[in-house]
């Protein structure tokens, strides 16, 4: 299992959602946030008033895949994610050794339909 972190654009991100949605990605985590980066979009680049050293907005999105559907959950936050400036994000992809439920402490998630 992989788990895929991205930072895009707070107004790109229905569109992943919803494609990723399409695809069968059913269980995700969105963080709303502000930061600050080597490549920022200049037409819309803001001062925070909350923290004076960010300059923009993004949002984070947060997802555990089996292996088998991160290169197609990757292309659609790629298609749908990109405007072709500065500033349109950056992608992790980690490894999950394991996945326990909060609940129960079932450790057996692998053979699950995330």
């Amino acid at each position: 299992m992989k788990e895929i972190k991205a930072f895009v654009r707070p107004d790109r991100l229905p569109d992943i959602v919803n494609h990723l949605r399409e695809e069968g990605v059913c269980c995700l985590t969105v963080f709303e946030g502000e930061g600050t980066g080597h490549y920022t979009d200049e037409r819309k680049d803001f001062p925070s008033l909350r923290h004076p050293f960010s300059h923009a907005k993004i949002a984070k999105l947060e997802v555990v895949l089996p292996d088998k559907k991160v290169k197609k959950s990757l292309e659609i936050i790629h298609q749908n994610g990109k405007t072709a400036h500065s500033g349109d994000g950056i992608i992790y992809i980690t490894e999950v050794s394991e996945m326990v439920k909060v609940k129960s402490l079932e450790t057996d998630l692998e053979n699950r339909d995330l």
